[in-house]
């Protein structure tokens, strides 16, 4: 679907219609990282901070509301004093051996599944904003109408491998909405889902609607994750009792948690990159070791999110060189665990614009260059993630094509170098458009665009002089309006809404706090 588009038909000089030229192929759906990651901090440094967070946990604790949670660290040996737990080292060291290294997500189709460990590449698109903007209808409050259609967006472009919780859709009710948002990624896309850690009852609701869609067993359902969920911590050092249910709950069922404090220096984190990352490996730790604790080897990614707040203002700044200095410590702390982890891209901008592309890509590099596993709000975040916009999922992609590009990897054998089909071909002072292997490989050659235009001055004007945005706009509009699905059984379609129907008469399940 992000295929860019081969032009089937070229002219000959007399104007004759030519064969078919080659349709360029691309494989977006399985990447790795091809670049070595890169270190902030020294071996001996990174090893402080990892001893830091085990100390801070032993001796500062971290506090938990949920008793149930509070009762397994208990048992596992862990001091609790009222809310406060303190977790031993050895606590964690043993979570840290059962934890798995490699976990492969299932998506509706095989070739959708997900493997997710160090070294591979995911992209999942901006989550969680309360709003939804773009060029046509403004900024207003994210409804069922905007999810749907960022669900259609991100089904089609394949650089998106994970679904996400994208916007909220306020205008359904919240003991409903579950079984909204899980019908709407069931029924519109075959990717890996996203799934609400909103209490028991919800999530409970939702493993049954996804295991009876996918028509797995419980054994088959439990054995590989078919879903996942964020598990924010309260920063700092607190796991509130949504999030610590939505551990129990996930962890019991196999489903996929990735653990994610949101840190950010000067506020809800030391002000220094160091001592906020610290800080964010501690209450990541913490989180596995409770997966653990519920299940042995359930699967559960290591994560992080951290930026610094503009110290003038106090709102969130992304894309900053600290959030890019984070990004690396993070991956070093990760990679001492091996497990998969998680990064995140994003913008402050209020709209579209340069601030936004510059704060999206640096946030971007950072990850890919700490080499993280998952990279969410990669495409679309504005406001610090209050909004997504439509024109930047479309301008975001086309930076995330150019990666997955990238991941393929340059070739250099006999016919990439080309001495008898290039070389020879042309003399000196001459030109390389009719040599052998330009003919073979114009059509296919080079990443097609699906916004940038490359037109010269004159005909980017006689074409309305369009900027980025617009015709960012045209793209979504077209993507929205083909309305392509993936192919849905009608019985498995019928007996899913049989079930909401049943259980939204019965009352449905409001989220716990």
């Amino acid at each position: 679907m992000t295929d860019p588009r081969a032009k089937t038909r070229r002219r000959t000089r007399r104007g004759a219609a030519g064969p078919a030229a080659p349709q360029r192929k691309v494989d977006y759906r399985n990447l790795r990282n091809p670049f070595p990651p890169m270190e902030v901090f020294s071996a001996d440094q990174i090893s402080a901070m990892h001893d830091t967070a085990l100390r801070t946990l032993e001796e500062l604790g971290i506090r938990v509301l949920l008793p149930e949670a509070v009762e397994l660290f208990r048992k596992a040996g862990a001091r609790v004093e009222a809310e406060m737990v303190y977790i031993g080292r050895d606590i964690i060291s043993a979570a840290l051996e059962t934890a798995p290294k490699s976990i492969t997500g299932r998506a509706g189709a095989r070739e959708r599944d997900v493997l997710l460990e160090l070294g591979t590449l995911v992209f999942q698109p901006g989550a969680g904003a309360p709003h939804a903007t773009d060029l046509v209808r403004g900024r207003r409050p994210g409804s069922a109408q905007d999810f749907r259609e960022y669900t259609q967006l991100c089904h089609h472009f394949d650089v998106f491998q994970m679904m996400s919780p994208s916007v909220e859709p306020q205008d359904v009710p919240t003991h409903l909405r579950h079984y909204f948002t899980t019908e709407t990624q069931l029924s519109l896309t075959d990717k890996f889902p996203f799934l609400f850690a909103r209490g028991t009852p919800q999530a409970t609701d939702c493993f049954e609607m996804v295991r009876d869609f996918r028509g797995v067993t419980d054994a088959d359902f439990m054995a590989d994750p078919h879903c996942y969920t964020i598990i924010n911590t309260n920063s700092p050092r607190t796991l509130d009792i949504p999030m610590a249910q939505g551990l129990i709950d996930f962890a019991t069922h196999g489903q996929l948690s990735i653990i994610t404090p949101f840190t950010l220096m000067g506020a809800m984190a030391p002000i220094t990159v160091a001592g906020a990352i610290t800080l964010s490996h501690a209450e990541a730790l913490a989180g596995i070791a409770l997966t653990q604790l519920v299940r042995t080897g359930a699967p559960v990614c290591y994560g992080t999110f951290t930026s610094n707040v503009d110290m003038k203002s106090g709102a969130p700044a992304f894309g900053t060189p600290a959030h890019f200095q984070a990004s690396l410590a993070a991956g070093q702390l990760a990679r001492l665990t091996g497990l998969p982890w998680r990064s995140a891209a994003g913008s402050a901008s209020n709209t579209n614009d340069v601030q936004a592309a510059n704060e999206n890509q640096m946030g971007l590099w950072g990850c890919l260059m700490a080499g993280a596993t998952v990279v969410i709000h990669s495409a679309g975040w504005l406001e610090g993630g209050l909004s997504v916009s439509y024109e930047k999922i479309v301008t975001d992609v086309e930076v995330l094509n150019m990666i997955a590009e990238l991941c393929a990897g340059a070739q250099a054998g006999t016919d990439e170098i080309g001495f008898d089909t290039a070389l020879r071909h042309v003399h000196p002072s001459g030109h390389f458009f009719d040599a052998p292997q330009t003919m073979e490989r114009y059509s296919t050659a080079f990443y097609e665009p699906i916004v940038h235009d490359y037109a010269n001055f004159g005909t980017w004007t006689e074409r309305g002089a369009l900027d980025a945005n617009s015709r960012a706009t045209q793209v979504w509009q077209d993507i929205l309006a083909a309305d392509v699905r993936p192919a849905v059984d009608g019985d498995r379609l019928d007996v899913l809404r049989g079930f909401i129907a049943k259980r939204t008469a019965e009352g449905g399940a409001p989220p716990e706090s």
